[in-house]
This record gives C-alpha cells, sequence and structure tokens, in this order.
C-alpha cells in the first residue's frame, strides 16, 4: 500500500456540487491534473441545510489539519479554492495551518464579490486578515489581469499570477462544427435566478423585444428566487415565452447551449464565470455585462457583445444585433470558440498549474 503523502492538497468545495468552483474543480479533475500532480482532495463546504453546511466545514478543517500538522509526512503544497464571506474564512484557516506545517500555500480567487467583501463589507480587523492572507500566500491566483491589478493594490507584497478558469470541449461539438441545433430566437441564461445576476434587465429587454421576435424565447437555468422570476414575466407579458427548467448540470447544460441562438449574462458583478467561457466554447455568441473579468475574455465586438451592466435599453439592442444579423452571430461565435481553444482549455491550463506547482517545489527546496 502507498502511504506517501500528496505533493498537493487541495481543498474546496464538494466535487460535483453546484456554482463556479465545483464547476472549475471538475474540470481539473476531469483532465487528470490530480493524477499526474498527485494531489488529493478535501471539501470544507457541501450543499444542504446550516447543519449540512457546518458539517462539512468541521470535518474538512479536521481533515486538513491532521494533513498538515498532525502527520509525520504532509504536503508540499496546499491550494485552496476560495471566494468571500465563509468560504474566505474557512479557507484562510486551512492556509494558517499549512504555513505552520511548512507547505507551499496557492490562495485561488473566485467569485466576483470579493472586492465588495474585502472594501465595504470587512471591518477593520478581518481587512487586516484579509490582506494578511493574500500577503502570506506563496502565490495568489487572480482569474485575470484585472483581478490581478486589484488584488496587487489591495495587498501590494502579494505574490499574484493570473490563471484563467478551464473549459473543457464540449462533448458535441467537433473542432468548427457547425451549430445545426442552435434555434433562432432562443436565449439562454445559466446562474442563480437573483436581481444581482441581471434576470430582472434580461427580462425587461426580452419584452422590448418580443413584439419584433416572434420566435424569442428565454431559457432561465438555475435555481433561485423562481416564484419572482414568474411574477416578473408575468407582469411583462412573456410569461408564456419564458422556460426555467431549474439547475442544469453536465449533458443537460450542454444540450441547452447547443440549442441556444445566444447566451447572455447581465450580472452586476462577476469574477470570470464559468457559463461565459462554457458558452463560447459551445459555439454560442454571448451578450454579458461589462464587469469583473469580463471584458478582459470576451473583447467587445470581436468575441461577443458587452453592455453596461444595469442598462436594459443596451442590453436589448445588443440581444437585438445577434437577433438580426446572421453574419454577426457566425463571426463572433467562431472567434469565440478559437479563443477558447487557444487560452482557456482545460489542457491550457493545467499546463500552467503544473508550472506554478513546479516553481513552488523548487522555492520549497532552496
Amino acid at each position: 500500500m502507498n502511504t506517501a503523502p500528496p505533493r498537493v492538497l487541495m481543498v474546496g468545495t464538494a466535487l460535483g456540487g453546484r456554482g463556479g468552483i465545483a464547476s472549475v474543480v471538475g474540470v481539473l479533475r476531469a483532465d487528470g491534473l490530480f493524477e499526474r500532480e498527485g494531489i488529493a482532495y478535501i471539501a470544507t463546504h457541501a450543499e444542504g441545510g446550516r447543519l449540512d453546511k457546518l458539517g462539512s466545514a468541521l470535518r474538512g478543517l479536521w481533515r486538513t489539519g491532521r494533513a498538515c500538522l498532525g502527520a509525520s509526512r504532509r504536503p508540499a503544497i496546499v491550494h485552496v479554492h476560495a471566494g468571500s464571506h465563509a468560504s474566505f474564512l474557512r479557507k484562510s484557516l486551512v492556509l494558517l495551518m499549512a504555513r505552520m506545517g511548512g507547505a507551499r500555500t496557492v490562495f485561488h480567487l473566485h467569485g466576483g464579490g470579493f472586492r465588495r467583501y474585502a472594501l465595504v463589507e470587512a471591518g477593520p480587523l478581518l481587512r487586516r486578515w484579509i490582506r494578511h492572507t493574500l500577503e502570506t500566500s506563496s502565490r495568489v491566483i487572480a482569474l485575470s489581469p484585472g483581478w490581478a491589478a486589484w488584488v496587487r493594490d489591495y495587498a501590494p507584497r502579494a505574490r499574484v499570477e493570473v490563471v484563467p478558469n478551464p473549459v473543457p470541449e464540449p462533448a458535441h461539438l467537433t473542432p468548427h462544427a457547425a451549430r445545426s441545433e442552435a434555434e433562432a430566437g432562443r436565449i439562454l441564461f445559466l446562474g442563480r435566478l437573483d436581481p444581482a445576476k441581471g434576470v430582472d434587465e434580461l427580462l425587461q429587454a426580452c419584452a422590448a423585444l418580443a413584439d419584433r421576435h416572434p420566435r424569442l424565447r428565454l431559457v432561465l437555468g438555475g435555481n433561485g428566487k423562481l416564484d419572482w422570476v414568474r411574477r416578473r414575466a408575468d407582469e411583462l407579458g412573456i410569461a408564456g415565452r419564458v422556460e426555467t427548467p431549474g439547475w442544469l448540470d453536465g449533458a443537460a447544460r450542454d444540450a441547452q447551449l447547443a440549442r441556444a441562438w445566444l447566451f447572455c449574462l447581465p450580472s452586476h458583478a462577476e469574477g470570470m464565470p464559468m457559463s461565459v467561457l462554457e458558452a463560447m466554447a459551445a459555439g454560442a455568441p454571448v451578450v454579458a455585462t461589462r464587469v469583473g473579468g469580463i471584458p478582459e475574455t470576451l473583447a467587445d465586438g470581436a468575441l461577443g457583445l458587452l453592455v453596461p451592466p444595469h442598462d436594459v435599453a443596451a442590453l436589448a439592442g445588443a440581444i437585438g444585433r445577434l437577433l438580426d444579423d446572421g453574419q454577426l452571430h457566425a463571426r463572433l461565435a467562431c472567434a469565440a470558440r478559437g479563443a477558447v481553444e487557444r487560452h482557456y482549455s482545460a489542457g491550457v491550463v493545467c499546463g500552467r498549474l503544473a508550472a506554478l506547482y513546479a516553481q513552488l517545489l523548487d522555492e520549497r527546496a532552496q
């Protein structure tokens, strides 16, 4: 029996769960990074009620403590995936234990709300702890150059690397394949059904376009405020054009992306959403808001269409352009898919993480 410790201990949310971190980790695992780099995984968060979440956090922290402090042979690198609020607090404790155990540490920053959390919501002591956690990590991974610049400004001694989110090749597509399943007028949204994701603006934009586009149909894939969505759609007179299939995983998500004429994510804040990358990879043109890392990934007019957050008129105008202009639709779809293959494919991102691990191991050996 092999009792050697893992080279890398990775800590995040439960494998197979919902949300961006679970999606990212799932792609890394499916591409074989865990096997190639000797990664063991511990979850400190799981879906469910408060007791389920508390139990997962306590079990995860206990296992992490044993691995980093109690074992005679400890991981060389501890890599945490963190967002805001409780996610940050759990992972900051993990990193503290990892440093005490002599491991090199990686703080992998996810979530578009982290800037507000660190600057507005956190009190003075918590802000100092956030800054300390960033600056004492061996590396901080940011999802885009803009996020990296913000981290360097907030925590000047942090050592920041830019590593984008990875996206797998959709199983139903071959490179440069035509999207024969796409249905004209079908608009897809994936994410939490909540005003902060721009769902209300999207409903209003579709209502403004409905008379001119009789085939328009809006599919809102995700959990959240379903009653509010249905009530709002009814108020706007488009209830018959809105589908709410719930949270979509795996094959169901890919099937919806294949049918979508375009993908829309009008969020008020984001990091680098996996759903945008998944849509780009699937060849669905994207309309999104100019927030977080999206503009650095989705160049306006070249790879997709960007609009200001909260701007219903601009959102309706961008969606209308893609519904009306077949040449623009095809050009953006082809360009975005090519960009994913070059910069965001699972193989490319896993290669960058492997190189980072090698650097950290060299530093540790010195």
